[in-house]
């Protein structure tokens, strides 16, 4: 009867690399899951809750004022620091005289604009997806994946989400999330009740950046 082989040196080595090998790929295999389904790898329409279940209210249509009239900082009324919009979010009116940097698309509360800064930018045809903390973290990272997709210029490259500033007033019950346009002829604004990326994909094709009082500033 044959003595059973050792095992050597080299064996040794190439049972441990196997075995390593193994043990990576069964510890990353969580991580790359995660990454094929995170809301970033995903198109606009895919992110966040169905259309259907996003339980929009119907866009209304609001009439416009305020273009071109800016207050504030650096205008020759310093006092107007604080505008009362009419309309809770605004779809147009009086506004700080720089908008936010093209450069963001997403804010907290921690790096919001003020809201008349964030209105000018709606003036050169921004649609701003407004939302109302507190969010449980699976909406934030959608948000977020929204901001970046359609924030593309295929979209226009026309797109912020930042949070609202409830001292503005106060949104419809149930619904922490409202959408807003300035349209040339008229202002656009939706509320919903949970992020969907179908429906903000809907808005956003609905009123693109060339539709506003000042499509070509910025």
């Amino acid at each position: 009867m044959a003595e059973p082989r050792s095992l050597t040196g080299p064996r040794i080595a190439a049972v441990v690399t196997a075995l390593g090998t193994v043990l990576l790929v069964v510890a990353i295999i969580p991580f790359v899951r995660a990454y094929a389904d995170s809301p970033a790898r995903r198109p606009a329409a895919e992110i966040g809750v169905a259309l259907d279940r996003a339980d929009c209210d119907p866009e209304l249509t609001d009439p416009v004022r305020g273009a071109g009239v800016h207050v504030g900082p650096g205008t020759a009324e310093p006092y107007a620091t604080r505008i009362r919009y009419d309309l809770v979010p605004p779809s147009s009116g009086p506004h700080f005289v720089v908008p936010a940097p093209a450069v963001r698309r997403f804010y907290t509360t921690r790096d919001r604009p003020a809201i008349e800064i964030l209105v000018h930018n709606l003036e050169h045809g921004y649609t701003i997806l407004w939302y109302v903390e507190p969010l449980v973290r699976d909406q934030i990272e959608a948000l977020r994946a929204l901001a970046r997709k359609l924030g593309e210029d295929r979209y226009g490259g026309r797109f912020v989400v930042a949070p609202w500033d409830p001292g503005y007033g106060e949104f419809p019950a149930g619904r922490p999330l409202a959408l807003s346009h300035w349209g040339a002829a008229a202002g656009y604004r939706q509320f919903c009740a949970a992020v969907s990326g179908a429906a903000v994909e809907r808005f956003v094709r609905a009123h693109p950046p060339g539709d506003s009082p000042e499509p070509t500033g910025m």
